[in-house]
């Protein structure tokens, strides 16, 4: 049943696995035909065309994209569109048709006049996309629900590159700044980094780097450190099989009890407990249909 060019309330009664927003009434990988082309339409409800291999000239609204591996393009209801693929070169793209029932996206809030973003071919929505459209042909609640989550992450990964692209030159700056901060930390997890040794890289002040580090990012610096080291830990637990001790000293911690008490502070288990949680997950995953 092709719901994608159907009213939005229509779809909604045949959609037996969805309980909210969004609903997706298509997702598929479409390979071209050579020549292939769509000629100008639109549809009711909201699309992502996600260009997996080759180019395609995308119009929408008069305006011309020319898209590429790994751009992403999306747009809204009732947008007239076409497409058209170039002769001779194999195009192959993933096809999302959503909606939010009887709420509409705030697509100039998020998006301003915005079809085209990415390339995301390094990105992991180059994953998310591959798998909805795994998932969304699988049977039950949990699968369309796993569609819904990945969407909704792409949706606000193209609304960040939307904040990026309008960025002033000095929340340009500040936004390298804090990405060059950021993957300090990433590259130091294991040392005994220090905040100022942060404020030095940055060359903003302790105040001023922990407020603009906390508005980008979500955490202060020290405590993005705390995370990433307790993420890398939870790694090493399950993907090796050191000791809690050698991971303890891997991700940055000289004594075994201060990182225990920190891990267990932090996530409300100990480590070893949460090695026997995740493979009591594991197990009743590979379970599932």
């Amino acid at each position: 049943m092709d719901m994608a060019y159907w009213e939005p309330e229509q779809t909604i009664d045949h959609l037996n696995d969805y309980f909210a927003p969004p609903y997706i009434t298509l997702a598929h990988l479409f390979h071209a035909p050579d020549r292939w082309e769509k000629k100008t339409g639109h549809h009711k409800q909201y699309q992502i065309q996600y260009v997996c291999r080759g180019t395609a000239i995308y119009e929408i609204e008069g305006n011309a994209y020319t898209t590429n591996q790994g751009d992403l393009i999306i747009h809204r209801p009732y947008e007239n569109h076409s497409v058209a693929t170039v002769p001779g070169q194999p195009y192959s793209c993933i096809s999302i048709v959503f909606h939010f029932g009887d709420r509409r996206l705030p697509s100039e809030e998020l998006y301003g006049n915005m079809h085209r973003f990415g390339p995301f071919s390094d990105h992991p929505i180059d994953d998310w996309l591959q798998q909805i459209v795994m998932h969304y042909h699988q049977p039950g609640v949990l699968h369309q629900m796993e569609c819904q989550r990945l969407l909704l992450h792409t949706l606000a990964e193209a609304a960040k590159s939307f904040k990026l692209n309008n960025l002033s030159p000095i929340q340009r700056k500040n936004a390298a700044t804090l990405m060059h901060v950021k993957n300090e930390i990433q590259n130091r997890y294991n040392e005994d980094i220090r905040l100022k040794e942060l404020e030095q890289v940055s060359g903003l002040s302790r105040n001023y780097l922990c407020k603009l580090f906390k508005e980008e990012f979500g955490l202060l610096p020290m405590a993005y450190l705390t995370w990433l080291r307790i993420q890398k830990a939870k790694e090493l637990a399950v993907q090796s099989n050191l000791s809690i001790g050698e991971i303890a000293e891997k991700v940055g911690y000289a004594d075994v009890h201060t990182f225990g008490k920190m891990f267990k502070k932090k996530t409300g288990m100990s480590l070893s407990r949460y090695c026997s949680t995740y493979y009591m997950t594991e197990g009743s995953r590979s379970q599932l249909p």
